[in-house]
């Protein structure tokens, strides 16, 4: 049986070979650039690790063998034919004035994108773009943060690194409207893979909001692997929302490297609404004094969805605070996985972290693990975490249900409640309420 095993893993990592060699040639003598560099040494780390397996310690609970038996087709060019703006139309902010960067199957679409009026020095604009314009502003900070080796997922996305958003906001700078990426897959007669590559750069005392969407329609398999990277410079603000909204045969894994610099507020939301796997890793290094980070998820998933979110807040500094709440709605058969860790490095005295993950269990067939986790080589500071798992108070059904409300509406008041301490964190009004009416109608399709 291992043996097997072995086999099927020698035939995919040959599968994704193939793939690379066959992007190299459509480079178009490109493979001289320096970026391609990193490609050939990020492909060159996942010939030699493959795809995690539940033997991998971070992956244990979290088994991707569904979809690494696909042969998922890498889309390397831009689509002759794209979906028109009503398609796009559920997965945008009608009320919201923004600058909207959108993606198809990972490569940049100017026609269906939209711009609003950017400060002076500030760039938004695809990395393809960047990478042939701003060369060595990019360079200096793609691939910096993330490190690839030893993570599958992460060398495929850097082998086949081709585009994305670069975002760039120089010091001094505030950006007022938000900034919209949106990723839309739309699949083919043979399941495809897109890996998109975000760069966020906020330079000193900027600030930049940024709403990350990923979308897809239809039946057929297909997997968004995506990477992000966040540097924010000293006293900048970044406040990033992440929103999944994949199709129900979609596979979608994801990292966000964020790196902080001294006194700044980096503010993460992690919405995770469909799909059939899903794996985040976020990763936040508070790498100077002073500096606020806040990680907020909520995650529902419903039939026989798995959702895993994997944190990790490093305190690597003094003088910092960190708080994070992910809270998970399950129904079905689904399966939750949460993972948190807070690290504090012995310089980083006075660190002030807190950690909760709460889940709420719909069903007697859904399931849930979660491993919070504390690790700390500082002596003064001041730490906590905590986990809860339950179903629906019984005696608050009963509260309501004595005044007059049904059975169902009563469960879906409940539910709504326990979600709404996420949502109403979110500081971008039109976006806070599109995504309460998403969670409410998927938790009453869902009940």
């Amino acid at each position: 049986m291992r043996d097997l095993a072995k086999a099927e893993d020698a035939d995919k990592r040959e599968w994704y070979l193939s793939r690379f060699a066959g992007f190299e040639k459509d480079l178009n003598g490109g493979s001289p650039a320096p970026v391609h560099t990193l490609r050939q040494e990020a492909m060159q780390s996942f010939a030699e690790s493959g795809f995690p397996t539940s033997r991998d310690e971070e992956w244990r609970h979290t088994n991707v063998s569904a979809l690494t038996r696909i042969a998922f087709h890498p889309v390397l060019h831009k689509a002759s034919s794209s979906p028109n703006t009503a398609d796009l139309e559920p997965f945008t902010f009608a009320d919201l004035k923004c600058s909207q960067m959108v993606f198809v199957n990972g490569h940049y679409s100017p026609v269906l994108s939209t711009s609003a009026p950017l400060p002076e020095g500030v760039r938004a604009t695809s990395l393809a773009r960047a990478l042939a314009e701003d060369r060595e502003l990019v360079l200096t900070h793609l691939g910096r943060y993330t490190s690839f080796r030893e993570q599958g997922f992460g060398s495929l996305n850097t082998a086949f690194l081709q585009d994305g958003a670069f975002l760039f906001v120089p010091e001094n700078t505030a950006v007022a409207d938000p900034i919209h990426l949106l990723f839309y897959s739309t699949p083919g007669s043979d399941p495809t893979v897109s890996h998109p590559r975000n760069l966020i750069v906020a330079g000193a005392n900027s600030e930049v909001r940024v709403i990350e969407s990923y979308a897809g329609t239809g039946n057929r398999p297909y997997l968004t692997n995506s990477v992000s990277e966040v540097v924010a410079g000293e006293n900048a603000s970044v406040d990033h929302c992440k929103i999944a909204r994949e199709s129900a045969s979609a596979f979608h894994v994801a990292a966000l490297h964020v790196v902080e610099g001294r006194s700044c507020r980096f503010t993460s939301h992690n919405l995770v609404l469909g799909g059939r796997l899903t794996r985040n890793d976020i990763t936040t290094v508070l790498n100077g004094e002073g500096v606020e980070s806040t990680l907020n998820g909520l995650y529902l998933a419903d039939g026989k969805g798995h959702v895993d979110n994997h944190t990790l807040i490093e305190h690597v500094r003094p003088n910092c605070s960190s708080h994070e709440l992910y809270k998970g709605v399950l129904d079905g058969a689904s399966r939750g996985v949460f993972r948190g860790k807070i690290l504090v490095h012995q310089e980083a005295q006075k660190t002030d972290a807190y950690q909760s993950n709460q889940n709420l269990l719909l069903s007697r067939e859904a399931d849930v693990t979660s491993k919070p986790q504390l690790e700390i080589y500082a002596d003064d500071v001041k730490c906590s975490h905590g986990s809860t798992t339950g179903r629906l108070d019984p005696e608050a059904i009963f509260y309501l249900r004595s005044r007059g409300i049904g059975l169902q509406d009563a469960a879906s008041l409940l539910t709504r409640a326990f979600a709404a301490e996420v949502l109403g964190r979110i500081d971008i009004e039109p976006v806070r309420a599109r995504l309460d009416r998403l969670v409410e109608a998927k938790l009453r399709s869902g009940r």
